[in-house]
């Protein structure tokens, strides 16, 4: 096990270098051809504001890989409401869906009216005054984008979620790591944690309040439990051995790990008030990176019991175990996707490391990252995106792709490497 433990976190290690500060700059790697036409019109005054909410939502719609915004050079008009509009014009630039408003200072705030207008139905389909603090112009802009893409998708827009990751500064015994939490696109980062030992496997709460994750700082792993808001947090698992990949049930009662107190790393699930330990798996295997279902009924995990790591569902009530993935000789890390139809995963090809998505229905394995270095991937709470980490020439940088392997983009670091994405329950 010590061998084990420590090529886990030699790899980890070699895949990490500086890192200088956590705000990411989104760089769209690849764009889809059927993505929705819209127009995302600079709002009126909002040249006088400190953050230019227009292009926010122009971003966030195009980073979802459901639309392809107009770039503002080929705008030859610039409403600022729904009776300023000239649809004509609009559908000679093919556009189908187009976004207006005005922006303004409000006391020590700001006021943000916007409208969403159907252009070939000329119709207005959305309206609305959003209020935003000092500071909060572009939550205010996530929100509207969420209204946005939830009114002509149907799905609910997932871009006021949040994301946790690792980053590490230095080399060897200089490396410093730490644990930050970000708005979905990247900004706004905020450190919770810094460590000269590894952190590893940020793990959201469903309510979004804590994240459990592994810290090194005993020179053993320990899971713990920190409250993002108040910074306070509890040591959850200490044994010897393996204490990882904590992973919540839905209702937030219990925690789901790797240990490997009685020997191999098993699967545990961990009554958290009561501190009670129910063990999930029983066999000579490595058996990790577990994950419950929507429902709290299942429990996907990773096992090498058939002789490399392929995914296995545990049912919950009767106890009977089942593999789920048989394409190819590696399949690991698997996520149910929100709506529990289909499962993601790290699959490894012959072009490397890759996310794929498999449908449960029908077992059909897809593809969907052009990455061969993927890991650690987190399934956006409605279901649309993916995060993952991954390599851009010697840098570790976030990726994520569209569920359906259309589109995808970057959220690199500016001077180092981020790792382990966790993205965010909705933030109700």
């Amino acid at each position: 096990m010590k061998a084990l433990m420590s090529a886990w976190l030699t790899a980890m290690l070699l895949l990490m270098s500086s890192v200088a500060h956590a705000n990411l700059t989104i760089e769209i790697t690849r764009g889809s051809d059927r993505a929705t036409p819209i127009a995302v019109v600079p709002f009126a005054g909002g040249d006088e504001l400190p953050e230019d909410v227009a292009q926010v939502i122009h971003d966030n719609l195009e980073r979802s890989g459901y639309f392809d915004p107009l770039p503002r050079r080929q705008m030859f008009d610039q409403p600022s409401t729904s009776d300023d509009v000239r649809f004509d014009d609009w559908r000679t630039l093919d556009v189908r869906y187009l976004v207006v408003g005005n922006a303004s200072q409000d006391g020590d705030g700001y006021r943000l009216q916007f409208e969403l207008m159907d252009v070939s139905g000329e119709r207005r389909m959305l309206g609305e005054v959003v209020t935003a603090g000092n500071g909060e112009l572009r939550s205010a802009a996530h929100y509207i984008s969420d209204q946005i893409f939830e009114a002509i998708t149907d799905i609910r827009g997932a871009f006021s979620t949040r994301i946790a990751y690792v980053t590490a500064n230095g080399v060897g015994d200089d490396m410093q790591f730490a644990l930050y939490v970000a708005d979905a696109d990247g900004r706004n980062s905020e450190q919770i944690l810094s460590s000269r030992e590894p952190i590893l496997s940020p793990a959201w709460s469903p309510d979004g309040g804590k994240l459990a994750y592994v810290s090194f700082e005993t020179e053993r792993p320990a899971i713990y439990i920190q409250d993002i808001g108040s910074g306070q947090r509890v040591r959850a698992t200490s044994f010897e051995g393996i204490n990882g990949a904590p992973a919540w049930s839905p209702d937030g009662r219990r925690l789901a790990m790797s240990l490997s107190k009685d020997g191999q790393p098993e699967i545990y699930v961990m009554d958290i008030a009561a501190r009670d330990f129910q063990r999930i798996t029983n066999n000579s295997a490595i058996d990790t990176e577990p994950s419950f279902s929507p429902d709290g009924r299942s429990l996907l995990f990773t096992s090498d019991r058939s002789g490399g790591p392929q995914i296995y569902r545990h049912d919950m009530a009767s106890g009977e175990q089942e593999r789920m993935t048989y394409t190819g000789n590696y399949n690991a890390r698997g996520r149910f996707a929100p709506d529990g139809e289909s499962i993601f995963l790290i699959h490894r090809s012959d072009r490397g490391y890759q996310v794929a998505r498999q449908d449960l229905e029908t077992d059909r394995l897809i593809v969907l990252s052009d990455s061969g270095a993927a890991e650690s991937p987190s399934v956006a709470p409605n279901g649309t995106m993916v995060i993952f980490a991954t390599q851009h020439g010697n840098s570790g940088v976030l990726g994520a792709v569209t569920a359906d392997g259309r589109a995808s983009f970057r959220l690199p670091s500016a001077q180092g490497d981020v790792r382990e994405p966790a993205w965010s329950p909705f933030m109700n």
